[in-house]
């Protein structure tokens, strides 16, 4: 029947969710337990440490990193987009508005957390 096609993948569905589990487990029962104080101290890259290792970030900095993420998945649309215009061109000028109304929200975003990012600036 047509359920017997999607044993292989119910199987490497199994897999893949069995798959974490089984490696935490082959972790814990396969390694060595034996702390030492040097091995409990916080790796500063060879470094002695100093200080506490909770550091505060500011968020400011975040909100920069999240904003470049959503530009350069934005971009690769955008990329795409031009790179296949002329055969959206041929069928509507449906392609040219959904393409102006994605824009439109990329912009409102943009404003709206430039907004957003002066008021965490204090």
């Amino acid at each position: 029947m047509v359920l017997e096609a999607y044993y292989p993948v119910a199987i490497f569905v199994l897999i893949a969710i069995s798959f974490p589990f089984m490696t935490y487990l082959a972790t814990r029962l396969l390694r060595e337990d034996n702390p030492t104080p040097l091995k409990q101290t916080t790796y500063e890259c060879g470094e002695v440490p100093e200080g506490e290792a909770n550091v505060q970030f500011n968020f400011q900095y975040y909100l920069f990193a999240i904003m470049f993420i959503v530009f350069d998945v934005a971009a690769i649309f955008i990329i795409l987009f031009a790179l296949i215009y002329r055969d959206f061109l041929a069928l509507d000028s449906l392609a040219m508005t959904m393409m102006a109304f994605f824009i439109l929200i990329m912009t409102a975003a943009t404003l709206y957390s430039l907004k957003k990012e002066e008021v965490y600036t204090v």
